[in-house]
């Protein structure tokens, strides 16, 4: 891959505040593009997720990478303030937006692990469905006439998981598994149009809040597998954000459009690694030690 083939190019990554969305964003950045960072964490305000990482930080990180960050504070659950979003990209590149990231997610204080559908709060799990689906939908709504109006670009949904298998969850499942329907959805209204889309998954991701739970840090992560063996086999935002990032300059992209796609199926074709140099599979750890358990992955939705 060239050294910065996204030179010149506009990504708009919603959801950038953190985890596999500050990934993505700031591996854009790598690649050379400008990346307008939306969400609701900004240093002016905060969101109810209490997170302490903002957009500007994000923004930061993806100058320091050697793009151009933007932040932009933007609800993705509020169509005027995507609509604005968008109107704002479109007045300072000419109507130009090449890649759509759409990581919007906040759903982990309302996800229920515990209790079956029957059993779970309706409004609770209703607005986790508003957070992680409608959002996605009406940042795509806005999005993408700027790239139908130039025959191109690429959207990427980020998803967990690429699989029929069930996630454990009923809302966090059908959250999920929808946004993997809505780039299937979008690659076949797109593909007239010379536009791709498709969904990612990263394995298991060592976000700020896992980070958190486990009580490491990205610097001495590894002692988090004390807790979770399985966390030896984690991957981090950088490795998501490098997959995008060489689907992205991908000039046959189109190819995989529709599809929904991993970060273990994808170092193999791109040659990326993770920050630490390894290639961490996620699919392959399963197979060896948490399908007797759990059941297997599947193949590819």
């Amino acid at each position: 891959m060239e050294k910065r083939p996204l030179a010149g190019k506009v990504a708009l990554v919603a959801g950038g505040t953190r985890g596999g969305g500050r990934g993505i964003a700031v591996q854009l950045g790598v690649a050379g593009a400008t990346v307008y960072v939306s969400g609701r964490s900004s240093g002016s305000a905060g969101s109810d997720l209490g997170r302490a990482e903002t957009i500007e930080e994000t923004a930061a990180l993806v100058d320091a990478a050697g793009g151009t960050g933007i932040a932009v504070r933007a609800d993705h659950g509020d169509p005027d303030q995507v609509r604005a979003l968008v109107d704002r990209i479109a007045a300072d590149r000419d109507g130009r937006l090449d890649v759509l990231v759409d990581s919007v997610w906040g759903g982990d204080p309302l996800t229920d692990w515990e209790h079956p559908l029957w059993e779970q709060d309706l409004d609770r799990g209703l607005r986790l469905l508003r957070r992680a689906v409608e959002t996605h939908v009406i940042t795509s709504r806005f999005a993408l006439p700027l790239m139908v109006a130039r025959e191109s670009g690429l959207v990427v949904e980020v998803t967990d998981g690429n699989t029929a298998r069930y996630r454990g969850s009923f809302f966090y499942d059908l959250a999920k598994s929808a946004v993997i329907r809505l780039a299937f959805a979008q690659a076949a209204e797109l593909r007239p149009h010379g536009v791709a889309a498709l969904a990612i998954t990263p394995g298991f991701l060592r976000s700020e809040a896992v980070l958190d739970h486990l009580g490491v840090t990205e610097e001495n992560w590894r002692d988090g597998a004390v807790k979770d063996p399985h966390f030896a086999y984690s991957e981090s935002p950088a490795y998501l954000g490098r997959a995008v990032a060489a689907l992205a300059a991908d000039p046959d992209v189109m190819a995989k459009s529709g599809r929904a796609l991993a970060t273990w199926g994808l170092y193999g074709e791109y040659g990326f690694t993770d920050v630490d140099g390894t290639q961490p599979d996620f699919a392959a750890h399963w197979a060896d030690a948490l399908v007797d358990e759990y059941g297997p992955l599947g193949d590819p939705l």
